[in-house]
């Protein structure tokens, strides 16, 4: 069911007093990659670290509280997002320098914290040139790419939990491994703190260059995607001569290279993203997304892990249209 007006002013009633920003009935279609979803009850602006503590200190519990980072893995339903959602920007996306440790606020994009570390002659950081998302969001899953992640170079982290109370805590704290952090699933990360190793700042953007061209060649990144749709399963694949499939591999053996439904299609390019052509709505993507992992499960015996975020409500007067196979690209 859509938030109403009236709905909306009996939330902002309950909500407490603070120096960030309320606003109403926020289209949260324009703040992910795939461009689909439907509305925010109410959008919060803290001003800082200490004003989201204090936000989540005294919000009544029983009001729902969601993070919202860049959107580039995030699929918010066509039904919209119930509550308060949580955009970090403005204080949180500072990042300094200082020797051979970076400081960076959760709302920094990881491409902007892999120019300053270029720009500050800092080796370590060249892969995050790769990963579409924020920091705060990098953290949640040890997002990596190209044989490196967060994890790699995270010296500690501070958070605030659903109470309100500031941590901060170191790497082994975290439990970090394959896109897992084992932080609490209440805790919103607010800054941290990385180290790298001095080096030639050449090299250093000649990686970078690298990173960027390997991406460009290999993932439909002109499109409106999400990134990588399911996790690699890697050791949790029981059949050991299939232990080092990735995801893309196992979509692409069970025949889903250019499945579509309605507006939304598996890459033919990198079978292992989603595309919304122009017309999905949120239940395609979500649905083909299920079929994906249905086939694959009947063709191989492993079921795929979403690695996508998927938030919100569903639209029940959404119909499902029928799937088609898309024809292969010449």
């Amino acid at each position: 069911m859509m938030a109403t007006p009236a709905h909306n002013k009996t939330l902002l009633s309950r909500l407490p007093v603070v120096r960030g920003r309320y606003i109403e009935h926020v289209d949260l279609s324009g703040s992910t990659w795939f461009r689909v979803g439907g509305p925010a009850d109410v959008l919060f602006r803290p001003a800082d670290a200490r004003d989201l503590a204090t936000f989540l200190t005294e919000c009544p519990r029983d009001i729902p509280r969601t993070v919202l980072g860049l959107g580039s893995n995030l699929l918010i339903r066509d039904g919209g997002v119930r509550g308060v959602v949580i955009r970090l920007d403005g204080a949180f996306n500072e990042i300094e320098v200082s020797g051979t440790t970076v400081t960076a606020g959760a709302g920094a994009l990881d491409v902007n914290l892999a120019r300053v570390c270029r720009d500050a002659g800092l080796v370590g950081f060249e892969f995050m040139r790769g990963i579409p998302g924020t920091v705060g969001g990098g953290l949640r899953i040890n997002a990596g790419a190209y044989g490196s992640a967060f994890g790699d170079i995270l010296d500690w982290a501070e958070a605030v939990d659903g109470t309100g109370t500031m941590h901060r805590v170191g790497l082994d704290e975290l439990e970090m491994s394959y896109r897992h952090c084992g932080a609490p699933q209440d805790w919103i990360f607010t800054s941290s703190q990385f180290h790298g190793q001095h080096g030639d700042q050449w090299e250093i953007s000649a990686r970078m260059q690298d990173v960027r061209l390997a991406r460009k060649e290999g993932q439909p990144i002109n499109t409106r995607t999400g990134g990588s749709t399911f996790k690699n399963p890697g050791n949790d694949i029981a059949n050991g001569d299939s232990s080092e499939l990735r995801a893309w591999e196992l979509i692409d053996r069970a025949g889903c290279r250019g499945l579509a439904l309605g507006g939304a299609q598996v890459s033919q390019l990198h079978c292992n993203f989603l595309i919304n052509n122009g017309a999905a709505t949120a239940a395609d993507l979500e649905a083909l997304g299920e079929e994906v992992r249905r086939r694959v499960h009947a063709h191989s015996g492993v079921m795929l892990e979403w690695e996508i975020y998927r938030i919100g409500e569903h639209d029940p007067e959404n119909d499902l249209p029928e799937l088609v196979l898309a024809k292969e690209a010449p």
